[in-house]
């Protein structure tokens, strides 16, 4: 035949939408011509098409070539296209013959090809294949996913979907003339994690601020610390992954699918992931970007925790960036010919000092900062981020004794109790207390008297926003989840009104 149609995925996001992959030949001068908006590495696929036709023993036809990729205005990157194209050049000179089972299961037509041929005609690994698979999974769940060796078995991941693994041009031809079957890729086991993570009992004193993480980790909240330098901000930003509850299978899926289409190596792992970004970096290192948009910080922070440390010393542009996803769980990446949005659930750590030298308060060493240094140092941090921040506590400078200190409560028991208070919220409504909309504000955060005249007061007091009163609701349901009590108490509210930042005094 003169034509030949394949199916293939190109990458959008988290997003793989259907790409046609339509070769033609006709007579005429010899020609190769790829169209249908590819970039340099898709026209440059040319060349590798044709070098691993010969190398597998089959002639490139002398005629003039078209390959489409349907739709046109979908803009084609990545070399995962090589593979469809070099079997549609074969089939449609007709020096291959399909002849796949006539069942509707096995028809060429239900396969959906990916990846890049070297000139030899082995296949190469491509990227982000957990996320090709999903978008497959979804779309066609009796669709046959062919995938190159170094990459099929993490795509076998996705329950129910066929997975074939390809290790040359060659395998692929005689899977399609039904002379040896490909074999099917292997999914790797859920890798569990064993208590590897720092232990919360290596924190020696600081009470409250152990307690404020466990609240965190109960409620999902975002949380500030500020404190002199050594006072172990980031030691317990770095034990409160292992305070967490680990992922379901569901979605350690898409952390790891995330985490391929950034270009890093994924790993299906039940731990929550845990991010902790310089402060030099960028706005899109944040929050994602590029010419095809990739997955910033928070969207691989996704499920778990991102930490910044030394808070204000961030670009403005890159924290102010942080305010929608921390409302909406998502990030929208806007370009001139679409719109991605990646997810980006993440629980929000920071740390940082009470001014520039870090010395304010501190019981020996004296601060050298002016008031009007402390005062430009701290409005680095703007009025509408601070208000998205649940939890906002000062630290003490250590104690001068605290090598002696005992231990404190290691990380399993409390992720016991935050595993019993998260259970509680998902059977009462569905999503953890610092996921509330308004409806579920409403429902389930009813205040007696009493807390409703301490909430008024700190209201007339402080001038809190109406995004921080709901912030502070969140924070006293969290807290009477982990009491165990159904309703919210006084005593409740009034310790979530403590958690805001010091200096608001």
């Amino acid at each position: 035949m003169s034509l030949a149609v394949l199916a293939s995925r190109a990458l959008c996001g988290l997003q793989a939408l259907p790409v046609r992959v339509e070769v033609h030949m006709a007579p005429g001068l010899p020609a190769f011509h790829v169209v249908g908006l590819p970039d340099a590495g898709v026209r440059e696929s040319r060349e590798r098409v044709r070098s691993a036709i010969l190398s597998s023993g089959f002639e490139f036809p002398a005629g003039r070539l078209t390959v489409n990729l349907a739709p046109a205005d979908l803009p084609k990157e990545s070399g995962r296209f090589d593979l469809p194209i070099a079997l549609g050049v074969l089939l449609a000179s007709g020096q291959v013959q399909e002849s796949l089972a006539p069942d509707n299961t096995c028809q060429l037509q239900n396969y959906v090809f990916a990846g890049e041929l070297s000139l030899t005609g082995a296949i190469a690994p491509v990227g982000a294949p957990l996320a090709i698979a999903l978008a497959v999974a979804r779309s066609n769940p009796d669709a046959v996913l062919v995938l190159p060796v170094g990459c099929a078995d993490h795509a076998a991941l996705v329950p129910g979907l066929t997975v074939l693994s390809a290790a040359s041009l060659l395998d692929v031809v005689h899977h399609v003339a039904a002379i040896q079957p490909l074999p099917p890729a292997t999914p790797p086991a859920l890798a569990v994690c064993h208590h590897a993570e720092p232990c919360l009992s290596e924190v020696k004193g600081q009470e409250l601020a152990r307690h404020v993480l466990e609240i965190a980790a109960a409620g999902g909240h975002s949380l500030l610390m500020s404190g002199p330098p050594g006072t172990g901000k980031s030691m317990l930003a770095h034990r409160l992954p292992g305070l967490l509850p680990r992922l379901a299978p569901e979605q350690a899926l898409e952390v790891s699918a995330l985490a391929g289409l950034s270009g890093l190596t994924p790993t299906f792992t039940d731990r929550p992931p845990f991010r902790s970004p310089h402060h030099s970096a960028s706005m899109p290192a944040l929050v994602g970007g590029g010419a095809y948009p990739r997955p910033g910080e928070i969207s691989l922070a996704h499920q778990g925790v991102l930490f910044l440390d030394e808070l204000p010393e961030f670009q403005r542009r890159a924290l102010e960036s942080l305010r929608e996803p921390l409302e909406t769980g998502c990030v929208s990446i806007a370009r001139a010919s679409r719109t991605l949005t990646f997810p980006a659930a993440f629980q929000l750590v920071a740390a940082m000092n009470p001014c520039p030298c870090g010395w304010q308060g501190h019981k020996k060493k004296s601060c050298r900062c002016t008031p009007d240094r402390i005062e430009a140092y701290r409005s680095r941090l703007s009025g509408p981020l601070l208000d998205r921040v649940d939890l906002q506590i000062s630290l003490p400078a250590a104690e001068s004794n605290w090598v002696d200190l005992p231990e404190g409560e290691g990380s399993e028991p409390v992720r016991l109790r935050v595993a019993q208070c998260r259970a509680r919220q998902q059977q009462r409504q569905g999503t953890t207390n610092a996921r509330l909309g308004m409806t579920g504000i409403n429902v389930h955060c009813q205040l007696d008297e009493q807390g409703k005249t301490l909430l008024a007061q700190g209201m007339q007091r402080w001038s809190w926003s109406a995004r921080v009163v709901h912030r502070i609701l969140r924070v006293a349901r969290t807290l009477a989840d982990m009491a165990g009590h159904e309703q919210i108490a006084s005593v409740h509210v009034a310790e979530a009104v403590q958690y805001r930042l010091p200096w608001n005094d």
